[in-house]
């Protein structure tokens, strides 16, 4: 693979650094979670913005979670059709093997997936229409978000359509339903203002979010 080229020098130097202080002063914790293997608590589903950090936002350490990221922390309805389900696997491999006992969703501020298809949907990004726009065609998952708000303008309500679609849409997986009815796995909604560092949380009974 002649395209490949080696890291750029300051990721380099950023590793040798964490490799002399970080991991050199846990290096014991480190040597366990190979030996022992995973056990996290929580899968969180977030966005692949760099802007959002899970992992700083909930101060949590190395083996606590098991994260996917993907274009607007979104989870398609489950279709076991024999194709490839990057998404869809990862949820199987949490919830089935890692036995996690909570799935967080986390959507955001400013998200450029939910932008896009708010574009897409006025009219204003023809090309994501495209059937060869993969971007277009993921977000195809908003639609139902999309299509039972009434305040289109509000960008922050379509972001948290965002996280009620994917939870909405775990359900439809066999075994996340029958995990969440023998009260063994619990769904949580998140989202996160980038700016003013906020979370709110889905509250299931209410129907709304509500500040963390």
């Amino acid at each position: 693979m002649q395209n490949a080229r080696l890291l750029p020098n300051y990721l380099v130097q950023r590793y040798h650094g964490w490799k002399a202080t970080s991991y050199a002063d846990n290096k014991s914790w480190y040597r366990r979670l190979a030996s022992e293997g995973q056990h996290p608590r929580a899968m969180i589903i977030s966005c692949c913005d760099s802007r959002v950090h899970v992992t700083s936002i909930f101060g949590a350490d190395q083996g606590e979670f098991f994260i996917h990221r993907n274009i607007a922390n979104l989870v398609p309805p489950y279709q076991p059709d024999g194709q490839q389900h990057g998404t869809s696997a990862a949820v199987e491999y949490a919830v089935t093997a890692l036995k996690v006992a909570h799935v967080i969703v986390i959507g955001h501020s400013a998200c450029g997936g939910v932008q896009g298809y708010h574009d897409m949907a006025t009219g204003k990004a023809p090309q994501l229409l495209e059937e060869t726009s993969f971007v277009g065609r993921w977000m195809d998952i908003l639609k139902p978000g999309y299509d039972r708000i009434e305040d289109h303008g509000d960008i922050h309500n379509l972001e948290r359509e965002a996280v009620k679609v994917s939870l909405e849409n775990l359900m439809t997986f066999p075994f996340v339903k029958s995990a969440v009815e023998a009260e063994e796995l619990t769904l949580h909604g998140l989202w996160h203002d980038i700016g003013e560092g906020g979370l709110m949380q889905f509250d299931g009974a209410s129907g709304d979010f509500v500040t963390v």
